[in-house]
């Protein structure tokens, strides 16, 4: 059903044809980077949107109290120099002295009392509330020693505290807010930022003060990222000389400018699961995806090696779980659906839709992989009113559970546990689509336990029902192609973070 396909823009083309040399060493020169993001950010506060584009600016611009090693996994300090459990619910933490944030105001236990309790609270409107609302308060012992009260055991603390978790300066978020961190960011971070405009343009520079942090120093002067929603238009001003590095490049593209002496194109895998959601709760009003044997067809319609051979190619891989592999807990021992469109059509006619029905179909990202996946629904006769949407007006209708079935996917803001995504989707929050009370309750128990077996045997039990039930249809894993000159050096990482401090001139 599906070949290799080629979207490769006629600009694109006639430039690769010229054979168009880029300037020379001219932004390794001045010391500026050119960089393209695809999607638009709602707002650059870290706290405020939930976007890849988003975490890669966070890890920039601001630091958390830990950091993961992204090579070793292991935790090492940064905002704190060490920590310790006082008891199942209580964390203490040890403050790296003489940080200062961007705007000159001194890091200490303020800043994180301050932060841990604005964010904590739900009423404030954290996009991903998943990330914070484990924690019911922070206290400050002394000036630079901080406790972080938890709401319940959460054994994942340490790991969401090295992610998405970020420290900002108490004084000015609570002048700023949302709003004016968002125009106007400060952090502690490798990199200031100096001019906003949301939705088009963010340019950085070197932070000359940060602090001995593991994330390591900055090395390039000045990272000016522009927002160019078309991957056609980035590759023609790839070659043109106005950009340095593009990445999430499709494949079919990625392979053409492989061939280029100039460029070095680079595959990773990361820790991103596309899927289909499907409304078995039945929140948008009486659809056929309250039934299971058409959740079930669904799922029996899509072959999914097909995608990944044709499509994504590169490190990705099939999936049948709503987690990402190599996150704790979640194990890969659950209901496989292969590909059948026979049986998708059997179940379909069973399930009382012998001719198929018409369904409005939703996606933000990836429209090539979206209209393939909508033609093997459209084979077994699920005919889809196809809708493209921003990422934030989708989530928008998400929340307001008025989506019946869209192409999704998630990153878990590069968290390594099974809770930053199953947890996310199935706990009867805004996002929950299936609302099932026993997953809900073996959740709660692996979310809490300080357990590792007992965790992995709840983690199980409900990736077990969720694919049982068919309420998703995981499908794959993303790989990440970056492409960049070759006076750019940078080797990406498996958690699809792209970090500035880690780059360098060759």
């Amino acid at each position: 059903m599906l070949g290799k396909t080629t979207t490769t823009a006629t600009l694109l083309a006639s430039v690769l044809a010229a054979g168009v040399a880029m300037p020379a060493l001219a932004d390794k020169a001045s010391g500026t980077l050119n960089v393209a993001f695809t999607k638009e950010l709602e707002n650059v506060d870290s706290y405020f949107n939930s976007s890849r584009e988003g975490v890669v600016l966070q890890r920039a611009i601001w630091d958390g109290l830990i950091y993961r090693d992204p090579e070793t996994n292991e935790y090492v300090g940064n905002l704190a120099t060490s920590w310790e459990w006082i008891d199942d619910t209580t964390l203490e933490f040890k403050l790296r002295e003489g940080v200062t944030f961007h705007n000159g105001e001194a890091f200490n236990a303020d800043d994180v009392v301050y932060t841990v309790n604005f964010v904590a609270k739900e009423e404030n409107g954290v996009k991903t509330q998943r990330n914070v609302n484990w924690m019911e308060s922070a206290e400050k012992i002394d000036e630079y020693t901080v406790r972080i009260n938890l709401k319940d055991k959460f054994p994942a603390a340490i790991e969401f505290l090295s992610g998405p978790v970020s420290m900002y300066p108490d004084e000015y978020y609570a002048e700023a807010g949302p709003s004016g961190m968002g125009l106007k960011p400060v952090g502690t971070g490798p990199y200031k930022a100096v001019d906003v405009t949301p939705g088009q343009r963010f340019v950085l520079e070197a932070n000359e003060n940060y602090h001995d942090s593991p994330k390591g120093q900055p090395e390039i002067e000045k990272i000016d990222i522009r927002t160019i929603p078309d991957v056609n238009t980035q590759m023609a001003e790839l070659f043109s000389g106005s950009l340095d590095l593009i990445w999430q490049v499709p494949a079919d593209q990625a392979n053409k400018l492989a061939t280029r002496d100039e460029l070095t194109v680079a595959n990773e895998s990361t820790m991103r699961v596309g899927y289909l959601q499907m409304d078995s709760a039945g929140r948008s009003g009486d659809n056929p995806f309250t039934n299971k044997l058409v959740r079930e067809a669904v799922n029996y319609a899509i072959n999914r090696q097909e995608l990944v051979d044709a499509l994504l190619q590169g490190a990705s891989q099939v999936v049948y779980t709503p987690c990402f592999p190599s996150q704790f807990g979640c194990n890969q021992d659950v209901t496989e659906y292969e590909y059948d469109p026979e049986k998708a059509e059997e179940l379909l006619a069973e399930a009382g839709y012998p001719d198929g029905f018409t369904i409005d179909f939703y996606a933000y990202r990836d429209r090539q992989y979206a209209e393939a996946i909508t033609s093997y629904l459209n084979a077994v006769g699920i005919q889809t009113n196809f809708n493209m949407l921003q990422y934030s007006a989708l989530r928008e209708l998400n929340m307001k559970g008025e989506v019946p079935i869209s192409f999704q996917t998630w990153g878990s803001y590069s968290i390594n546990d099974a809770s930053a995504m199953v947890s996310q989707f199935f706990k009867h929050g805004s996002l929950d689509s299936t609302r099932d009370d026993q997953v809900l309750e073996w959740l709660d128990i692996a979310d809490s336990s300080t357990d590792p077996d007992e965790r992995v045997e709840y983690y199980t039990k409900a990736l077990q029902r969720i694919t049982e039930e068919a309420y998703w249809a995981p499908m794959f894993t993303y790989n990440t192609n970056y492409v960049f000159k070759d006076e750019v050096s940078y080797t990406p990482t498996p958690d699809e973070v792209l970090r500035f401090v880690d780059m360098s001139w060759n």
